[in-house]
């Protein structure tokens, strides 16, 4: 999305002795400042914040709910009243209106010095549940002795105000297809105009239209397949006054400049035919201001679609993203405009077959409208694949377990930045990120991985255009398993021609999102690196499922190695060693090869180069140049 909040950055941080500057893209969370105002309001009042055990619930398990409740609300009294019929939950002082109710038990009191107080933390259980049950639930917390109560998470006084939860009770779990992508990014209209076409558009700022079409997207499919991703990622497509189109004017249909429904039919038939899935970004936060439902209802008070908004003041005053005007908000809290939107997103897979959705700005519907959401997707397919764009820390996103398939991993991509790009940290700090990050979330929890993307500095600008850096970024991309996802343009040496983000804090996304390159604009040799990275990962099945075990790390020499070892006998035999350096000066690394224990004298062979070494007595000693890294796998008899 046009993550306009996402301004330049705060008071740093501190990693391994270093001041690490705040990424522009987390709006200030990841500074001392930020972190510190966003706990300290999470341990204040009646808080649950969607923190259940298992995040994921299955069929026949308890649920625990966790409730934080701080000092400035006395309580020594907590009941959930919850539903499971789809009804919502409706209750006062432990008596269940509509539903049934939990009593919780105070778990520990704590000092908390972040709040200066004390904080208490309790629990409650939900019954194991029948597989297909949507929980729906409200927490109240209230002291006996008095007559005030408090709803978690907005603390409010009565139910009917109350911040509804929900999970969904089932086996699901992500599509088998999702592990094995690689993922393309585009924006339609900065791809390709068409065979027919004479060249780009010339607007007048680059905040204009430059031509890209749904047709030019089906004429380089074949460019695309060689290229060897698997799926791609289209911007919204629907008619919008804008490039990007996250302003939403009608959401059924494609932008006549794009090419209409039609040519999105005939773009699905095609692809799917090359055996290329296709992403929709989809917008369910808010619409355009020109849509014609919020034209309407600013006209007209008494019109039916007045409450499909959020108005606190008629007509003028509304919320919005992040109070931009031309971004009215949906209220989707009222289920007329749920079921509409949650409609929208079911026809386009049950009519056009699409294979899934990256959900924007996924922070600003509620969990309990993408229980509902990811239900009537799933119901139509569920292969059908839902990633969130949720820009938070790994607490936030791990809360999405159960809701969505997965999320955007905005957090390995701010490390790969410091590491590779900008070399504020070194590879100690990536490793221990990555150790610390496959303990935090499920094996099934989907977190595709980026070094770029259209609301970002490209990663070769951030990179002083050295593209030796930017090779051993998508190096290290492609070897961990998560499915990787190259923004378009990235593997031909797309760049921009100054920062997005000025000295006010703003960021001019579009350039970022300048016109892709094509002929012999295109970087040959970074082109060929990409197609090598593609076709290794999808010939190698270990490096999309395997365990990531570290070999070496060398924090004096910033040279790295890990190795991706199968989990199962489909894996075999074919254990991958990667190694790093991301120097650079020319380094001698000595990689110990235990686990995972090849033979003496077994010859390893780099995938990218076809260089040869050999094991001896267990480590593998060789020398890399600057900022070079290799991908060795056993060579063939």
């Amino acid at each position: 999305m046009e993550n306009l909040i996402f301004g330049g950055g705060g008071t740093p941080f501190h990693s391994g002795g270093k001041e690490v500057p705040s990424d522009p893209i987390f709006g200030g969370l990841d500074t001392t400042s930020g972190a510190l105002s966003y706990l300290g309001e999470a341990k204040q009042g009646v808080s649950h914040r969607n923190h259940i055990y298992p995040q994921d619930a299955h069929p026949g398990q308890e649920t625990a709910l966790m409730v934080n409740v701080g000092d400035s609300v006395r309580a020594d009294r907590l009941f959930a009243y919850y539903t499971t019929d789809g009804t919502d939950p409706c209750g006062s002082r432990g008596k269940a209106i509509q539903g049934f109710t939990v009593s919780f038990t105070r778990e520990s009191s704590k000092w908390d010095p972040l709040i200066w107080g004390y904080r208490e933390e309790w629990k409650g259980i939900i019954p194991p549940q029948a597989d297909g049950t949507k929980v729906r639930y409200i927490i109240e917390a209230w002291d006996s002795l008095g007559d005030k109560s408090f709803f978690a998470d907005n603390n409010a006084s009565d139910s009917l105000q109350a911040t509804r939860f929900s999970y969904l009770v089932d086996d699901l779990d992500a599509p088998t297809w999702a592990q094995d992508a690689i993922i393309y990014h585009l924006l339609i209209d900065r791809f390709y105009p068409g065979d027919d076409i004479p060249g780009w558009l010339r607007p007048g700022s680059p905040l204009g239209f430059y031509g890209g079409t749904l047709q030019g997207i089906m004429d380089k499919l074949p460019y695309l397949a060689d290229l060897g991703v698997t799926c791609l990622w289209l911007s919204p497509m629907w008619e919008s006054p804008s490039h990007h189109g996250y302003d939403i004017v009608d959401y059924t249909v494609i932008a006549q400049r794009y090419g209409g429904n039609r040519k999105f039919q005939q773009l699905v038939e095609a692809a799917h035919s090359l055996g290329l899935r296709i992403i929709l970004d989809f917008v369910a936060n808010h619409s355009s201001d020109q849509h014609p439902f919020f034209l309407a209802a600013q006209t007209d008070q008494e019109s039916p679609y007045y409450h499909w908004y959020c108005f606190t003041r008629w007509p003028e005053e509304y919320r919005s993203f992040f109070g931009v005007k031309w971004l009215p908000q949906w209220n989707l809290d009222y289920e007329p405009t749920r079921k509409y939107i949650i409609d929208q997103a079911v026809w386009w897979v049950k009519e056009y077959g699409i294979d899934g959705y990256r959900l924007d700005y996924a922070l600003g519907p509620s969990h309990d409208f993408w229980v509902d959401f990811r239900q009537a997707v799933k119901e139509v397919n569920p292969e059908t694949l839902l990633i969130g764009e949720v820009v938070h820390g790994a607490d936030v996103i791990r809360s999405y377990e159960g809701r969505l398939d997965g999320c955007l991993d905005f957090l390995l991509a701010q490390k790969i930045h410091q590491v590779f790009a900008s070399t504020i940290l070194g590879v100690e700090a990536l490793d221990s990120f990555l150790e610390r990050q496959e303990r935090h979330f499920s094996k099934h929890f989907v977190l595709p991985t980026f070094l770029d993307n259209h609301d970002m500095n490209r990663f070769l600008w951030m990179a002083r255009g050295d593209k030796r850096r930017l090779k051993l970024a998508a190096l290290c991309q492609f070897t961990l398993p998560q499915p990787p996802i190259i923004y378009y343009g990235t593997e031909v040496g797309l760049s921009q021609e100054r920062n997005m983000w000025t000295s006010d804090g703003y960021g001019h996304h579009e350039y970022a999102r300048m016109p892709m390159l094509w002929g012999e604009a295109q970087d040959q040799d970074l082109l060929e690196y990409y197609r090598h990275l593609c076709a290794i990962r999808r010939e190698n099945s270990v490096l999309r499922s395997g365990r990531r075990i570290t070999l070496h790390l060398d924090a004096v020499t910033n040279t790295y190695a890990y190795a991706l070892q199968g989990r199962g006998h489909a894996d075999g035999e074919k254990e991958i060693v990667v190694i790093i350096n991301s120097s650079e000066d020319v380094r001698s690394i000595t990689v110990s090869l235990l686990p995972p224990g090849f033979p003496e004298n077994t010859v390893l062979q780099d995938l990218i180069d076809g260089q040869s070494y050999k094991v001896r007595e267990s480590h593998l000693k060789l020398t890399l140049n600057p900022l070079q890294g290799i991908i060795l796998t056993r060579a063939k008899a």
